[in-house]
């Protein structure tokens, strides 16, 4: 639910290695100068140059290009942009249209939107950035609870599209980052267009499913709501075994998600580990509190609302559509029979599912 997959009974498989990109003979080929120009359908993985430290702060970091080593969406151009005091996104923005921003989960960063995003670009202007504690974007110390909420999340998103041109946008998010696009749509109304949620249940849903021995697969959530210290400690005594888990529990076609990526999903959370963690935290504290006040006050999403997601209900026993409905009145809910990683194991059905919404 909150970045977590529920269907039953997941394929357990070993914990793969993180893979080496350079003596990977399936690899893509890696090139240092992205174009411009996006790129139709599923292209070849491209690198950036090095980045500086995650909290280095450029004198101008507004639409500074980054510099990173991951790999990244082919196609796009590659922005820093600040957003907040001291915090700087980093996005890949590409193609022309009306806007579209694209926001990824857990353990991953806006490499999830590889297909997605370029098919999108052929009709929209298509922003995706490293969520705020993520991949190439700062990475702030919390020190009250509160750095890492989903309002504190979703005001980046919305300072971002404004910094890059667009007071209205679309916006799609998967996991964590379909949680940002839920409070985004909620606190800016007018802003956000069309909402698509993918493989998620708002908090106090989510929280409200939660029992006796079947929260068990939600283990993570309850790890990373602890007060801070232990969790760090644990996860960071093995961050590739930790983050590994999800990546292999969660996929049901591991030819989705090749070595290189995978590889970069995990370099990318190794480097965030305290950031990840205050992200999870938020959503046992603050942002429980906000979701309360606002169904306590019957505010609700006024915009075409589509959700994507896995038969979690027959496994957990709910129904998700109708939960949804209590947020979304014009909602179109669908079960996909994915893994949770949908954007990457099929990215068609995705991006049909975000052209029909922006048809509404």
């Amino acid at each position: 639910m909150h970045g977590r997959s529920c269907y039953p009974g997941p394929r357990q498989r070993p914990i793969r290695g993180a893979g080496n990109c350079a003596s990977n003979p399936h690899n893509p080929q890696l090139t240092t100068n992205p174009t411009t120009h996006p790129t139709q359908g599923r292209g070849e993985l491209r690198d950036q140059p090095p980045q500086p430290a995650a909290n280095d702060q450029p004198d101008n970091p507004s639409e500074r290009p980054p510099v990173t080593t991951a790999p990244t969406i082919p196609g796009f151009t590659h922005l820093r942009t600040g957003v907040a005091d001291n915090v700087t996104l980093t996005a890949s923005v590409g193609g022309t249209g009306t806007p579209v921003v694209l926001l990824h989960g857990f353990p991953q960063t806006h490499l999830m939107w590889r297909h997605v995003a370029p098919a999108l670009a052929a009709e929209h202007t298509v922003i995706c950035p490293d969520l705020r504690g993520y991949g190439a974007s700062d990475k702030p110390a919390d020190p009250d609870g509160t750095t890492y909420s989903k309002r504190t999340m979703a005001a980046d998103v919305v300072a971002l599209a404004r910094a890059l041109g667009h007071e209205r946008f679309a916006l799609v998010g998967h996991d964590r980052g379909a949680l940002v696009a839920f409070r985004a749509a909620l606190d800016h109304p007018d802003a956000v267009t069309h909402l698509a949620s993918l493989d998620v249940l708002p908090t106090l849903d989510m929280w409200d499913v939660l029992h006796g021995t079947s929260a068990a697969i939600g283990f993570h959530l309850y790890l990373m709501a602890q007060p801070p210290g232990l969790p760090e400690q644990l996860i960071g005594a093995s961050p590739d075994a930790f983050f590994g888990h999800f990546l292999d529990v969660w996929t049901r076609d591991e030819a989705a998600m090749p070595p290189e990526v995978r590889a970069a999903y995990l370099a990318a959370s190794r480097a965030a580990v305290p950031s990840i963690v205050a992200d999870y935290r938020a959503s046992a504290g603050i942002d429980v509190v906000h979701d309360r006040a606002d169904r306590e006050a019957g505010n609700r999403l006024r915009m075409p609302v589509t959700v994507l997601q896995q038969d979690w209900g027959t496994a957990l026993g709910f129904d998700a559509a109708a939960l949804w409905s209590a947020w979304a009145p014009d909602l179109r809910h669908t079960t996909v029979s994915c893994g949770h990683f949908m954007a990457e194991e099929a990215p068609d059905e995705v991006t049909k599912a975000v052209r029909d919404l922006l048809t509404r």
